[in-house]
């Protein structure tokens, strides 16, 4: 085991532990502070949460509507979409608690380089590119962070030899106080709004990335974006983009036309990765990586085609700025369905891309009257269709598409109006699709 890591297991038997947030990315966490002997409480909004799991490897449960009431113990955690200076948490600081994270413990004890990537759209694939390259090349990669896999638990298995590629959103980011090695940004745009205070506080959080790192540390940021542009590592800063692509090749290595994935967008992503790992693995890696590579569940995702019209899952587009990406890999003009919960981002510029984008707009959620009334503005307004929810709207365009059309479920806001998460929004895209497939017969 990783001596660091034995020494903080050990470190907390008999300490009073508080973890905020019984999700599933947690669950691996508190079965971790039970095992090394921590007397842990769970708090958790959701009074329904079934008990009988929790109680049987002793732990204790604060649910409802009161379960932020006098939060303490020797050590919390900060669930990702908690506020680092929410009323509660200060509270327990001022009565002694250290407030922390898994991803930042984690950070504290990983013995290996960290490969970290965060920006507004793009996080997950260009993580993912990077672990793929990574491993490729030979070394032992643990991939997790904000794609789903908690870390800190398997900090005891990591070796010096191995590599991380984690992926961060700016929730985790926002109270770090470590920078992981190779820190890469792929650009910032207008997000999660509606949870911080502005874009100052949004760009400053996704920023911390880059504040902790040294002079032997990298980082890598898109020269294209403007935001991106003027930001500088500690280190030594590398810069993706355009400037980088020569008779269409990217940094003398690797042909536009050997990435499989649509759009500029993607083009970017996988110059980020490349920029990432080269040096580090060889060539042949990188090469062999892209050209293998299809994409990621979620992110613009070809599910099926269906008499003759293709669906596409692009549940992750959770903000205007990655719809626009979104629409501007497809040919032609596109079904698209859109809504949700907004962030407090400005449908506007979205909205100017559709007439040109859009042959019909299904429009769906809590968000649904806003898209819309940004879209009449419009002098010449794509057929919009109002559905109750996803189920309808898949009915709607399966209807009015004609062979060739494109149905493209990128929501433009969160899932959490009607879903937990964008990945329970995407799979039941995925299964209506599915069910359009068993009724027409497969293509």
């Amino acid at each position: 085991m990783n001596p660091a890591f034995e020494t903080y297991i050990h470190s907390l038997a008999g300490r009073d532990v508080t973890v905020i947030g019984a999700g599933v990315s947690n669950s691996p966490l508190i079965r971790m502070l039970c095992s090394a002997g921590a007397h842990v409480t769970v708090r958790d909004r959701n009074s329904a949460l079934p008990r009988e799991e929790w109680d049987n490897i002793g732990v204790g449960l604060r649910l409802g509507a009161n379960y932020l009431d006098r939060v303490g113990g020797d050590v919390v955690f900060r669930t990702p979409g908690m506020r680092p200076d929410h009323p509660a948490l200060d509270s327990a600081r001022a009565g002694g608690s250290r407030v922390t994270s898994e991803m930042e413990e984690f950070f504290a004890l990983c013995p290996c380089p960290i490969y970290g990537v965060t920006g507004s759209d793009g996080k997950t694939t260009t993580t993912s590119l990077i672990a793929d390259m990574l491993a490729e090349g030979g070394r032992t990669v643990h991939l997790g962070g904000n794609i789903g896999t908690p870390l800190l638990t398997r900090v005891g298995e990591m070796s010096p030899l191995d590599v991380c590629a984690v992926e961060l959103s700016s929730f985790q980011l926002m109270d770090m106080k470590r920078s992981p090695h190779v820190a890469v940004i792929t650009n910032l745009s207008p997000n999660h709004l509606d949870w911080h205070r502005d874009m100052d506080e949004y760009i400053a959080a996704k920023r911390r990335l880059l504040d902790f790192q040294n002079a032997n540390d990298f980082a890598v940021l898109n020269s294209d974006n403007p935001a991106t542009a003027l930001l500088r590592g500690r280190g030594q800063s590398k810069y993706f983009g355009v400037h980088t692509v020569h008779d269409g090749i990217i940094d003398g290595l690797l042909p536009i036309s050997d990435i499989r994935l649509p759009g500029w967008y993607n083009v970017e992503n996988v110059m980020a990765a490349v920029a990432a790992v080269r040096g580090t693995v060889s060539d042949e890696a990188i090469l062999e990586t892209v050209r293998n590579f299809v994409g990621v569940e979620h992110r613009n995702q070809w599910i099926a085609t269906v008499g003759s019209v293709h669906y596409y899952n692009n549940s992750i587009g959770s903000s205007p700025a990655r719809t626009i990406a979104t629409l501007h890999s497809h040919e032609g003009r596109v079904l698209l369905i859109a809504g949700g919960r907004d962030k407090k981002v400005p449908f506007d510029e979205m909205a100017k891309l559709l007439p040109d984008h859009v042959k019909v707009l299904l429009l769906i959620g809590e968000a649904a009257g806003q898209i819309e009334e940004e879209v009449r503005r419009l002098p010449s307004c794509p057929p919009i269709v109002r559905c109750e929810g996803l189920a309808e709207a898949v009915s709607q365009a399966h209807k009015l598409a004609v062979p060739g059309d494109t149905v493209l479920l990128s929501p433009a806001c969160t899932a959490f109006d009607q879903y937990r998460n964008f990945e329970e929004r995407g799979r039941h895209f995925v299964n209506l699709v599915e069910s359009l497939q068993r009724s027409e017969g497969k293509e």
